[in-house]
């Protein structure tokens, strides 16, 4: 009995030990983490990916290579980087990751830059069982499609959770006696602004506003004038529009020229950027938007910094998914070093079930998504502080009504 009971053991040891061995040949086998991404560098996606998107792949990969690498059990590895250019295009963006995954070989994919092109790899990027970061993407169906894709992850949330911040806002300012209760709504018919009206104009009405304009425009539409005439016409206490970059930096100076200046002016993707304060200088102020940051944060401070000091021309980042992106690269690395090698299956396990330290504070993710955002942002004294919701630390009070358009 005692000869089988230590046979046993040695068995039981050297097992142990095989597999300790054979996952030290592993990670002594990989000598660098190949990742690939494709990126709006054309085509009417770029301003949103030049200013969220790619300055922060380019931080994290150069402040981790500087750093060793990503550490894969008892020693570190480089990242290698394979990229190309989407084109703002959803098909070209899934050629290119079919690329990536067939051609290239990539261990990790980082994913593209909005929402309509995260809608467009989840599919690819499910069946390939690659872990995928959705950052800058705001979509109502992200609870479905944590589901049906859970190796997808959705960091911005829901276009539900976007209104009813919004409305809740407005709802308060109504009490306040700030503002009144007649709405003017525009937006982009694309996923982002298809989703986000959507989700805002039940919320809106259901809360007794007056929804009094409500259309949307193609994606690349140069001249918005009209839309500002037509509203301006109105005369809404709240105007809203779920816009992207270049429509947002277009429908404020139309709103500037036209002398268009309701008490809460509220843009979408791009009232955030650095280029927004850059462009429009006092102008800025009492500007809301979607997103938000908690801009006197220690942490986000040095964030701040590190990125000015790593980007072409000391470029600022965006005050909403610009550290939102960094901190999805943050949790992507913790989860590639606790497993310890390349297993997508086993980080796609830990990204679900871990909990991160990153730049917006500790993340612990339910049913693959955070569970607090920043849903509105207003530039006060030259930063984008976040206003609601309220209960997040950091949180602003609303400047209202927004102070008049001054010549430039």
């Amino acid at each position: 009995m005692t000869t089988f009971l230590t046979r046993r053991v040695a068995l039981l040891a050297a097992a142990t030990c095989a597999a300790t061995l054979g996952l030290a040949a592993i990670a002594q086998a990989q000598t660098s983490i190949k990742i690939g991404y494709a990126i709006s560098r054309t085509g009417p996606n770029t301003g949103g990916a030049a200013v969220t998107t790619i300055p922060n792949y380019e931080l994290w990969v150069k402040e981790v290579n500087a750093a060793g690498g990503i550490k894969l059990g008892d020693k570190r590895v480089p990242i290698e980087v394979v990229q190309y250019d989407d084109r703002s295009n959803a098909e070209e963006a899934v050629r290119a990751l079919e690329r990536l995954i067939n051609q290239d070989k990539v261990d990790f994919i980082l994913p593209p830059w909005g929402t309509g092109l995260n809608l467009a790899v989840g599919p690819t990027l499910n069946r390939e069982g690659y872990p995928h970061l959705a950052a800058t993407a705001v979509t109502d169906r992200a609870p479905e499609l944590a589901k049906r894709w859970p190796n997808s992850f959705w960091m911005l949330g829901t276009s539900a959770d976007a209104a009813k911040t919004l409305v809740e806002l407005l709802n308060k300012l109504r009490d306040e006696k700030k503002i009144g209760d007649t709405v003017a709504m525009v937006s982009i018919a694309d996923g982002f602004g298809i989703d986000l009206s959507s989700a805002a104009r039940p919320a809106i009405t259901n809360a007794k506003f007056k929804l009094a304009y409500d259309k949307s425009y193609p994606i690349g539409t140069q001249d918005l004038a009209p839309i500002i005439n037509e509203v301006k016409a109105l005369n809404p206490d709240v105007f809203i529009a779920f816009s992207y970059p270049p429509d947002t930096l277009a429908l404020t100076e139309q709103s500037r020229i036209a002398g268009f200046n309701p008490k809460v002016f509220y843009t979408g993707v791009g009232t955030a950027f650095p280029l927004y304060k850059q462009k429009f200088g006092k102008n800025t102020e009492g500007v809301m938007g979607i997103g938000g940051w908690s801009g006197d944060s220690p942490v986000v401070k040095d964030y701040l910094a590190r990125h000015k000091a790593s980007a072409a021309n000391g470029a600022e980042p965006d005050r909403w998914a610009s550290a939102v992106t960094y901190a999805s690269l943050q949790m992507l690395q913790q989860a590639i070093e606790r497993v310890g090698k390349v297993d997508r299956a086993a980080v796609i396990k830990d990204l679900q079930t871990g909990t991160f330290d990153t730049v917006i504070g500790k993340v612990k993710l339910e049913n693959n998504m955070p569970t607090r955002y920043w849903w509105v942002g207003q530039w006060q004294d030259g930063e984008f502080y976040g206003i609601a919701p309220a209960g997040n630390e950091g949180a602003r009070t609303a400047i209202v009504p927004k102070p008049a358009w001054v010549a430039p």
